[in-house]
C-alpha cells in the first residue's frame, strides 16, 4: 500500500489529475479510518432538489435554495467523500440564510449516490469519473445562466472539486473556497482563475500536508493568482461535526472567514 505522504504528494503519480490523486487516498486505511461514518439525520429546512441538463448528453439533480430576490449570484456548494447528504443540504442551508442575494445550490457529484460508511464512501470516491464530475459542474454552470456569478465551496472530496469550478467557471468565477482539499498542480490551467482562492488548511492534516500546501502557494505564485491560507492546528476534516476530531472553535473561525471572503468577492452588503 502506498504511503499517505506518497499519495499526498503525489510525486509518483504525475499524470493524474489533482481530483484523481486524492481520490486514489481512498485505499489508504488511515484515510478511511479518520472518518467516521455520519449519524442518522434528516433535512428539514427549505429548499428542493432540481434537475438540469448536463453535456454528456445525461441529467443531473442538485439541491437549490434559491435567493429571496431575483440574483444572478450563486454560491455551488461541493458534498464531501459521503455525498450529497442532507449534513450538505444543512450547510447549504446555513449559507443561505448567511448570503442573502445568492442562490445557493449543493451539487451532486455522485449521481443519486450516498455513502453512510466509510467503505462505501472510500468506493463512491474512488468511481467518480472526471469527465462526469465536469459534465455536472458545467451543467450547472449552463443553469445558472450567461449572467451568473460564481462561488464555489467544498470540504475534502468538495475541496478540490470547488478549485475545479472556479477553473470551469472561467469569467463568471468570484469566489472560491477550499477546506482541505487537493490543489490544482498545473501552473497553465491555474494562469486561468478569474478569481483568488481561500484555503483552509489542517496542520495535522496527514494528506493535504504542508508540503501540499507549500507548493501551493508557490504555484498560485507563479500562476500570479491570490491566495490566502487559513491555517489551524487540527486534523483533516475538523470542521465536520460527525467527525470525532471536529474543533468547534476552528470550525466556527474559518466558517466565519468563509463568509466574510465570500461577502467581499460576492459584493455583498
Amino acid at each position: 500500500m502506498a504511503s499517505a505522504q506518497t499519495l499526498s504528494c503525489c510525486a509518483k503519480a504525475p499524470a493524474a489529475n489533482a481530483t484523481e490523486v486524492f481520490a486514489m487516498l481512498a485505499t489508504n486505511e488511515d484515510f478511511s479510518g479518520g472518518h467516521d461514518a455520519p449519524l442518522p439525520f434528516n433535512y428539514q429546512g427549505t429548499g428542493s432538489m432540481i434537475q438540469f441538463k448536463t453535456a454528456d448528453g445525461q441529467t443531473s439533480k442538485a439541491f437549490e435554495i434559491k435567493s429571496n430576490t431575483p440574483s444572478d449570484k450563486y454560491l455551488f456548494v461541493i458534498h464531501e467523500w459521503w455525498g450529497l447528504n442532507d449534513y450538505i443540504k444543512q450547510e447549504a442551508a446555513r449559507f443561505a440564510q448567511e448570503l442573502p442575494g445568492v442562490n445557493v445550490i449543493a451539487l451532486d457529484l455522485y449521481d443519486g449516490q450516498v455513502a453512510t460508511d466509510a467503505d462505501q464512501a472510500g468506493k463512491l470516491m474512488q468511481g467518480a469519473k472526471t469527465e462526469r464530475a465536469q459534465a455536472i459542474i458545467n451543467g450547472a454552470l449552463g443553469y445558472a445562466g450567461p449572467k451568473a456569478q460564481i462561488a464555489s465551496i467544498g470540504w475534502c472530496f468538495g475541496g478540490g472539486w470547488s478549485i475545479q469550478t472556479a477553473l470551469l467557471a472561467g469569467p463568471k468565477a468570484k469566489a472560491c473556497v477550499a477546506y482541505y482539499g487537493m490543489p490544482e498542480k498545473d501552473v497553465a490551467k491555474l494562469k486561468t482563475l478569474n478569481t483568488d482562492v481561500l484555503f483552509v488548511f489542517a496542520k495535522q492534516d496527514k494528506w493535504i500536508n504542508q508540503e501540499v500546501v507549500n507548493q501551493f502557494q508557490k504555484d498560485m505564485a507563479a500562476a500570479k493568482k491570490g491566495l490566502t491560507v487559513k491555517a489551524y492546528d487540527a486534523d483533516h476534516a475538523f470542521a465536520n461535526p460527525s467527525n470525532p476530531k471536529y474543533s468547534k472553535t476552528f470550525a466556527e473561525d474559518a466558517h466565519a472567514a468563509s463568509v466574510a471572503y465570500l461577502k467581499k468577492n460576492l459584493k455583498l452588503k
